[in-house]
């Protein structure tokens, strides 16, 4: 029994550190978690499109059936613009 030396010696110095870094980790990972989720909910908020994403290929083949309606495009050129259209998607 020499080597104990009738106390802890520097085993309460290393079991703090240890707690420490376990419930600082801890913390760190829900608040970390925490963050992750409320931003995943932010951005995937119902609503219509805004941006490039309003303006897609069907929004495109709109368009371009309203231009073949009012005349400014023949036949011919709606079915090659429209198949274009296709190709791209």
């Amino acid at each position: 029994m020499m080597w104990y030396h009738g106390g802890w010696g520097g085993g309460w110095l290393l079991m703090t550190v240890i707690m420490i870094v376990f419930w600082s980790l801890l913390i760190a990972g829900v608040v970390a978690l925490t963050h992750y989720l409320t931003d995943a909910r932010r951005s995937h908020q119902p609503g219509p499109p805004t941006g490039e994403a309003a303006w897609g290929s069907r929004r495109a083949e709109d368009l371009l059936a309203e231009r073949f309606a009012r005349g400014e495009i023949d036949e011919d050129e709606y079915e090659r613009r429209l198949t274009v259209l296709r190709e791209q998607r």
